[in-house]
Order: structure tokens, then C-alpha cells, then sequence
């Protein structure tokens, strides 16, 4: 009975001391920020106008959804699963002087709502993008703009691909629905 009480208080200070690491969520990318030329370019890629919601998955310092905001007028929602790049990127807004225009959420982006966009940037991996693609293709309005900064969707065919700074830049146009060439 000793050897039971003894494992029962052993499993409870093991479960104490790691249950704060199993809750807390992690990136699956290391945060690496595009450089301004990429996004520029991004953006005029999905030749975002100021009628656009720019969402930013994996949104880091909040660059993307500050540049559309401030450069192209567009509105800008950036969704990051880290607490600190959520807050690097309210500062960033706030120095921008666009935080009527933009909002950056604390989430993981596979239980993220995004159906309001109507341009979608990425910088996550290739298996990462794939993994999004059946719920970019659900929750997207035919006609919304993916862009993607060096990953691609697998077998989702982009529609235009550019170098730019040495870096592979994606995009793809949400089809309308039952439309073929986007696969799920």
C-alpha cells in the first residue's frame, strides 16, 4: 500500500510540473519575419485595395496586416498562436498609427475563423499550408486571394509565382465551389 501512496504522489508532482507545458500551446513554424520588399510584393500580387480584409496566419510582429493597412488602406486581422508576437504586433500597430484598421488574435490557426477575408497571406510550411487548405477552400468566399511567401499547397497549382529578393512568393484564387483545380 506504501508502494501505491508512494506512486500516486510521484504521478501527482509529475502531472503538477508538466501539465503547464502540455496546456500551453506551441508554434509549428519558427518565427522568421518577411522582409519588406516580400511583402509589398505579396500584396501586390493579390493586388490588395482598400475594400480588402487582409488576414496574416502566423501573423508574427503584425508587418503584413500593417503594411496593407497602411500602404493600400485595406482593413487587417493577424492570427498568431504566440502571446509575445501578438503583443510586438499591437506595439507595431500602435507606432504605425493603424489600430482602427488592424487586429491581431491569439489563436491556433486550425480553430480560427477566417471566412471575412478576402486576401490570405501565409509564411508556414509546405505540410503546414496543406494541412489549411481544406479549411481556406471551406470557410473562403470564391474569389478570395492566398498568397503565400515561399511554401506552396502541394498539388494546388498556383495561378502566379514570382522571385522576389530571393523569395518564392504563391498565389491562388479561392474557386467558386464544386469548381475543379484547388482538390481538398
Amino acid at each position: 500500500m506504501n508502494s501505491l501512496k508512494t506512486f500516486a504522489a510521484i504521478m501527482f508532482i509529475v502531472f503538477w510540473a508538466i501539465e503547464p507545458a502540455i496546456a500551453q500551446k506551441k508554434p509549428d513554424v519558427v518565427y522568421v519575419p518577411t522582409r519588406e520588399p516580400v511583402v509589398d510584393a505579396m500584396l501586390r500580387m493579390a493586388d490588395v485595395k482598400s475594400s480588402d480584409v487582409v488576414y496574416d496566419l502566423g501573423c508574427g510582429d503584425g508587418r503584413i496586416v500593417i503594411h496593407a493597412a497602411k500602404n493600400y488602406g485595406a482593413k487587417g486581422v493577424g492570427i498568431d498562436i504566440d502571446p509575445e508576437r501578438i503583443e510586438e504586433a499591437n506595439e507595431n500597430a500602435r507606432n504605425a498609427g493603424v489600430t482602427d484598421d488592424v487586429e491581431f488574435i491569439e489563436a491556433d490557426l486550425f480553430e480560427s475563423d477566417f471566412s471575412e477575408a478576402t486576401v490570405v497571406t501565409l509564411y508556414l510550411l509546405s505540410s503546414l499550408n496543406e494541412k489549411l487548405r481544406p479549411t481556406l477552400l471551406q470557410q473562403l468566399k470564391p474569389g478570395t486571394r492566398i498568397v503565400s511567401h515561399a511554401f506552396s499547397m502541394g498539388d494546388w497549382e498556383p495561378e502566379k509565382t514570382a522571385v522576389v529578393d530571393g523569395a518564392t512568393i504563391y498565389m491562388w484564387t479561392v474557386p467558386k465551389r464544386g469548381a475543379s483545380g484547388a482538390g481538398n
